[in-house]
Order: structure tokens, then C-alpha cells, then sequence
């Protein structure tokens, strides 16, 4: 399995697509936008999954084929800080590809200067939890009714990992990390 993070671009429209149409729980991810034809999926990457000094979204791509998201938000020099976020479509769960690809970006942001990387994920949800202790994100405490996904509130557990904190453990899922933008392809 090879496995690579890079920028998003518009030739994963139909990739994103899939992966929206196969995850029924991936919805509050893109945020009610329906992802269900290439067109949409291809604003939603041009809108969305940026990649500037603010915000760098890495599509995970495995084969070939794109399967997820890693992203850090809200980064900020100053405080040395960035909100971490990941996703991954059913097909590609539950082999340590999230985890992996969540470690490869912090090594990254850290190397790029920050200090404290945060993420929450619902409390409901022990696949993310998994995810972030496996990435050497110790739990931090929970936030009451956080989120609201339609008409239902979830608490959020933060997790948080230090540049001091210790690597988490290698598991043997290599990962390959680039931060270049290729030139727009015309479609």
C-alpha cells in the first residue's frame, strides 16, 4: 500500500465524490454540502480544502486513489497553534492509515514551527479517539454540547499534542508527506 499526503486539486472531484456517497458519517465533515456529483465536490475542494498559510489540507491518497483528509486550520505563528482535523472513507478505515497520516502532518507542523496541536472529536465517536491517541494526542477534557449537527448537540473530547510531547510509536505505516501545489490542471 503506498500512501501519500498532498495538496487537494480538482481532478479529485470524483474521488471526493465516492467517498461522500460511501461514508454516510461523513456528512457533518463538509458540512451539510452535498458532495453526491463531481461539480459540487469540485467547489467544495476550491472553497474548503485550502492549502495557504492559514489552512493546509492534505488529501490521502492511497493507490492512486483519494480516500481522506488530514488538515491543520487556524494556524497561527504567534501562539504557535493549529487545529488538526482527519477523515478517512469507509474502505480505507481501520488499518492505521488515519493515525499514520495524522502523525506524518504533526511532525510537519512542528518541524514548521508550531508548538501545541488541538483536535476534538465527538464523544460518540472511539474510531477518532483511537486516532488521536495513536497519534500522540492525550485527551485534554470535555466540551459540554459543542457541536450541533442538524438538531442534536454532541460533546467533543479535545486532545492536544505538545512538539515536547514524546513521538508516538512507529507502527510500520509509511507514509509520504509533500507540501508542494502542482500547477492547476484545466478540466
Amino acid at each position: 500500500m503506498s500512501i501519500l499526503l498532498r495538496p487537494w486539486n480538482a481532478a479529485d472531484a470524483d474521488d471526493l465524490s465516492r467517498a461522500a456517497r460511501d461514508g454516510d458519517d461523513l456528512a457533518p465533515q463538509f458540512g451539510g454540502v452535498d458532495l453526491a456529483d463531481a461539480s459540487a465536490a469540485r467547489g467544495f475542494i476550491e472553497r474548503h480544502l485550502r492549502f495557504d498559510d492559514t489552512a493546509k489540507n492534505w488529501a490521502v491518497q492511497i493507490d492512486g486513489h483519494v480516500v481522506g483528509n488530514v488538515g491543520a486550520a487556524a494556524i497561527e505563528f504567534r501562539h504557535q497553534t493549529a487545529w488538526m482535523s482527519y477523515w478517512l472513507a469507509p474502505a480505507a478505515r481501520g488499518n492505521g492509515v488515519a493515525a499514520a497520516s495524522l502523525t506524518r502532518v504533526s511532525d510537519w507542523a512542528f518541524r514548521a514551527g508550531l508548538h501545541r496541536l488541538e483536535l476534538g472529536h465527538r464523544v460518540n465517536n472511539p474510531a477518532s479517539c483511537r486516532v488521536a491517541h495513536a497519534a500522540g494526542y492525550l485527551a485534554e477534557g470535555i466540551e459540554r454540547q459543542k457541536l450541533r449537527y442538524g438538531d442534536e448537540r454532541y460533546d467533543v473530547e479535545t486532545h492536544a499534542r505538545l512538539t515536547t510531547d514524546p513521538h508516538p510509536p512507529e507502527r510500520g505505516t509509511a507514509v509520504a508527506l509533500r507540501t508542494d501545489i502542482p500547477a492547476r490542471r484545466q478540466n
